[in-house]
């Protein structure tokens, strides 16, 4: 089918619910056909992860997408603790056979020095840009990306896109990946990032933006209810 456009979302078992939240709100929304795979890391069987730095269970396995893609055709990779607002359908008309990926680039210092679960929120050089991906899964240069290449290397290395050069990440508007509590509140955004703790979580559950969030949880709940 080719109007099918393959997602790929992170999925880790201790905000589950914040996957299947996002998930339900690219479905709302889309007017065209998708294919969602989880990023679970129990269904990646040629993968083995080695790294222990990582904050969630696809910190790494996101630079796999590529791999699964067999390196065709074009795929998107979101973190799980988003909401989409928007027709996901719009990010095809970023899609550019000369670029490689394509994120939002970001360029700013946290607010907060930790996140959920009081983990440390660090900053560092193009943070969160690997946190939404347009993957370009035939690009020469993102062939280099197998599961022992990956397992091997550095998150620094990864997360910053160092096997490109620039002029092969291409920039998607803000809104695209737009940091709650990080940025001044838009309730124009496309995906609303809940980047320091989902809404799911007692602590965040009424923070910056919540409300677009709790709107997609109550309508992936309103089967179960009625």
């Amino acid at each position: 089918m080719s109007n099918l456009l393959n997602i790929f979302v992170g999925f880790d078992q201790k905000e589950a619910i914040a996957y299947h939240t996002f998930v339900q709100s690219i479905i709302e929304k889309s007017s065209i056909p998708i294919s969602i795979t989880p990023l679970a890391e129990n269904n990646l069987d040629e993968y083995s992860e080695k790294h222990t730095d990582g904050t969630n269970k696809f910190t790494y396995s996101r630079f796999l997408v590529p791999y699964l893609m067999n390196f065709k055709g074009w795929a998107i990779f979101a973190d799980g603790d988003m909401v989409c607002l928007s027709d996901i359908k719009i990010l095809k008309s970023f899609f550019d056979p000369n670029i490689a990926v394509s994120v939002v680039k970001h360029n700013y210092k946290t607010k907060h020095k930790t996140k959920y679960f009081g983990q440390k929120n660090e900053d560092y050089p193009r943070k969160n840009w690997s946190s939404m991906i347009i993957w370009n899964c035939e690009h020469p240069k993102n062939k280099i990306l197998t599961p022992s290449f990956i397992s091997k290397k550095e998150g620094s290395f990864l997360h910053r896109f160092k096997w490109l050069n620039d002029k092969e990440i291409g920039e998607l508007p803000k809104t695209w990946n737009w940091l709650a509590i990080e940025y001044e509140d838009n309730e124009r955004s496309n995906i609303i990032h809940y980047t320091l703790g989902t809404p799911c979580f007692r602590e965040y559950s009424n923070k910056s933006l919540s409300k677009f969030w709790k709107n997609s949880y109550n309508n992936l709940l309103e089967g179960i209810e009625n």
